[in-house]
Parts: structure tokens; C-alpha cells; sequence
């Protein structure tokens, strides 16, 4: 998190649109995918050596691991984006402020249960695969290149959740119960998944970013499929909640960051 150059650490830009162009859509479109990723991470790290099992605290933890990988890759590569030596992955992930991260308030739900967990990771599955399979055609090679290798892990990240959502679903009373309200209540985060912000719009139109809305009405056939395998009922509502993708977070994303850059901040220019 330090610059080898001066030695000091400094705040990068939370967008980049200002100074326009290229390379600030292409920026800030990279920014808007790896944050989805970043704070689910987080919030699946927070899980380790709390999992209702053993088989399932290894597994969320590596999901978790997965993530931060892939954000890595998408950290780098913006900080190559951004063409300043002040700027790094590590000063991408950690010292922006609360309304410079752009992911959808989905992923920054809290774990209030095993149920909620996997719902919220289900639910952000079935995007991110869907996703990842249409940005594996970028004209972007380095973007196209991530998707390709991220796409293994989260087809796995996929079976891994909607099979828990099956047999959380269809088993006990309780278990259905449980994850028949962490559906009702998150639904309502799905919808933010296809919005498109002016960075993804500008790389629509040069090929390099994936239309989102075209992947509406098979995601939530997709999900509505399982759900029914698993004897759970689609929610009806039609009330969204947005704003994450415009910086606009929830209450528990401060917590989330005052966690997740404790050491960064408190000291700063530390090298690992």
C-alpha cells in the first residue's frame, strides 16, 4: 500500500469520470465488478471458524478466498488503468471512503443466520455467472482473461449454494422456514444487479462490458427454477432497494469498512 517511488501512501480517486474519456470508464467499470466481490468476501471471511460445520466453514472461507482473488486480479489491472504511481491494489481496496465503493447493497447484507448467508450468496451466484460467461467475450483481453479463470470457481460457487438452498428449502420445517424469510427479505436486492451506471454504458457500446439487462430474464428464471425445486415460493414484490452502485450504502456497510481497514489506517504506509 505504499509507493515505492515517495514512499507515501495516498487516496485514490473513488471515480474517475471527471477526468472522462477511456480510461476513466474503463476504470470505473472495473471498479463497479470487483466491488461485488470485495465486500461479499469480507462478509464470508467473517463466517471463519463460525460455520454451522465444519464441511461448510472450509467451504465459505474458500468461496471468500476465491473472491479476493479475483478482486486482485481486478485491482491490479485498475491500478494500471488509473496510470498513477500513488496507486495501487492495496490502496484501491483499503482507503477509498465509504461512497467511493460501488457494489450492490446485496452483497453488504449481514450473516444473520446459516439461511441468510446462503441465500444472499445464492442470489449473487447465479448473477455472477451469468455475468462472468457474457464478459469472457470482452474485447477486452485482460477483463475477458479474468472472467475465464474466475468462471471455474464461481460455477462451483453456484452448485455449492443452490444446493444448500435445496436442501435447507426442502428439509425440516424450520429450515424452510428460515430460508423461506431470508428469500422474502432479500429479494428485494436483486433488481440493483442489472442497473447500469454510466461506466457500464460506455462499455456496452465499445464491446467491453456486459449488457445486464439482457441477462434479467434468465437470471431470475434461474432462480426462480431452484426455488421451486426447493418447495420455496418466488416472492411477489416488486419493491427494490438501490443506491450501492451510485455509493449510496446501507447501515452495515461502515461497519463492514471500519473492520476491513483497521490495519491500513491505523498504520499507515505499511508494507506486507
Amino acid at each position: 500500500m505504499t509507493n515505492k517511488r515517495t514512499g507515501q501512501s495516498s487516496l485514490p480517486l473513488g471515480e474517475m469520470s471527471a477526468k472522462g474519456g477511456q480510461r476513466g470508464n474503463l476504470y470505473n467499470y472495473i471498479i463497479g465488478i470487483a466491488d461485488n466481490s470485495l465486500i461479499l468476501g469480507q462478509r464470508l471471511g467473517e463466517l471463519c471458524g463460525h460455520g454451522p460445520s465444519l464441511e461448510t466453514d472450509i467451504a465459505s472461507t474458500n468461496i471468500s478466498l476465491d473472491l479476493f482473488g479475483q478482486v486482485r486480479n481486478y485491482f491490479q489491472y485498475a491500478a494500471q488503468v488509473i496510470e498513477d504511481d500513488t496507486v495501487t491494489e492495496d490502496t484501491i481496496a483499503f482507503l477509498r471512503l465509504e461512497r467511493q465503493y460501488k457494489n450492490v447493497l446485496l452483497v453488504e447484507q449481514p450473516n444473520t443466520d446459516f439461511g441468510y448467508t446462503i441465500v444472499r450468496q445464492f442470489l449473487f451466484d447465479a448473477y455472477h455467472l451469468l455475468f462472468l460467461r457474457e464478459l469472457e467475450n470482452s474485447k477486452d483481453a485482460t477483463l475477458a482473461a479474468i472472467a475465464k479463470k474466475s468462471i471455474k470457481e464461481v460455477s462451483y460457487h453456484w452448485r455449492f449454494s443452490s444446493d444448500w438452498i435445496r436442501r435447507l428449502g426442502d428439509g425440516t420445517e424450520e429450515s424452510h422456514q428460515r430460508v423461506q424469510e431470508a428469500v422474502s427479505d432479500l429479494w428485494m436486492y436483486t433488481d440493483e444487479l442489472f442497473h447500469q451506471t454510466d461506466a457500464d454504458k460506455a462499455m456496452i457500446t465499445q464491446a467491453i462490458g456486459v449488457d445486464t439487462l439482457k441477462l434479467k430474464d434468465t437470471y431470475y428464471k434461474m432462480i426462480s427454477e431452484v426455488l421451486e425445486e426447493s418447495t420455496l415460493e418466488v416472492p411477489e414484490s416488486k419493491y427494490w432497494h438501490k443506491g450501492g452502485k451510485q455509493g449510496i450504502h446501507s447501515e452495515h456497510m461502515g461497519y463492514i469498512l471500519s473492520d476491513m481497514q483497521y490495519m491500513q489506517r491505523t498504520y499507515p504506509n505499511m508494507e506486507w
